[in-house]
């Protein structure tokens, strides 16, 4: 339960969706959780309610009151970061994005906060398409790629960082470093 793939989460809903199930395969209810954690009932029925990302140490407190191994905290930090990461930082995600996994946690984040059947729907494109290109499993063809941040409402420099950021993948240059 407590494996690597179960926090590879990229938002807030996902986040806090990851947090309920930790919390039911522990088999606590959210009084016995608070209990634990050392925070109240309702504070914590909050933090997985995936309307709010909950601060660090809340999550720590959440996840330590579940049984998760020390091992796997900083897993869950890093998984917390990407998920409070302020949109503004997609620009430059995507100009250091030299992996397919890069680039999909940049269009990810981009996407924020429209589903996958949303996203399906703007653009005709399928979902596990989509899922492909956000989760770093597929690479896109361009066109394809643009029709998609076009909808979602990209800035011209978003629409041309994504651009450069594909055109480096495919053919497997690093980014440009700026000047000093």
């Amino acid at each position: 339960m407590f494996d690597r793939e179960e926090v590879a989460m990229q938002d807030v809903e996902a986040f806090a969706a990851a947090l309920q199930r930790v919390r039911r395969h522990a088999g606590l209810t959210y009084r016995e959780l608070a209990e634990r954690a050392h925070y109240s009932h309702a504070h914590l029925v909050r933090a997985s309610g995936g309307k709010q990302l909950p601060t660090w140490e809340v999550t720590a407190a959440f996840l330590t009151g579940c049984g998760v191994p020390p091992d796997l905290m900083p897993v869950w930090r890093r998984h917390w970061e990407t998920a409070c990461r302020d949109p503004q930082d997609v620009l430059g995600l995507l100009q250091l994005a030299t992996t397919l996994e890069e680039l999909g946690s940049a269009l990810a984040t981009l996407a924020r906060p429209r589903s996958l059947r949303t996203l399906a729907r703007l653009t005709g494109i399928p979902r596990t398409t989509i899922q492909g290109w956000l989760q770093g499993t597929r690479l896109a063809g361009r066109d394809r790629l643009d029709h998609l941040v076009r909808v979602i409402g990209a800035t011209p420099a978003e629409r041309a960082a994504v651009a450069q950021a594909l055109d480096r993948i495919s053919s497997g240059r690093s980014p440009a470093v700026p000047a000093a």
